[in-house]
């Protein structure tokens, strides 16, 4: 069993930063993959970011240049530094872990940007 643990949520204004971290714990070898999706009300959930086990990075377009995704290999941890934050960043975050095959998913925080 996995768990994913997500901290760091809160509310905004817009230009303001926060930073998200999601510690990982349970019975795993590795964690290939671990990043963060969003969702915002009446939307699908999306990509923001993910981290490989090498440090590899991806970002959706709307947060390149703004957030930055990091990740501790040994504490299991990875977090997400967004900055210039816009009302449009509002929305439920959600840890992400990719571990063999199986996805797995936090909770979720909320983020919330005022204009």
């Amino acid at each position: 069993q996995v768990q994913l643990v997500e901290s760091g949520g809160g509310l905004v204004q817009a230009g303001g930063s926060l930073r998200l971290s999601c510690a990982a714990s349970g019975s795993y070898f590795s964690i290939d993959v671990m990043g963060w999706y969003r969702q915002a009300p009446g939307k699908q959930r999306e990509l923001v970011a993910t981290i490989t086990n090498v440090h590899w990075t991806n970002y959706a377009d709307s947060v390149k240049g703004r957030f930055t995704i990091s990740r501790d290999n040994a504490k299991n941890t990875v977090y997400l530094q967004m900055n210039s934050l816009k009302p449009e960043d509002t929305a439920v975050y959600y840890c992400y872990a990719l571990i063999r095959v199986l996805d797995h998913w936090g909770q979720g925080t909320q983020v919330t940007v005022s204009s």
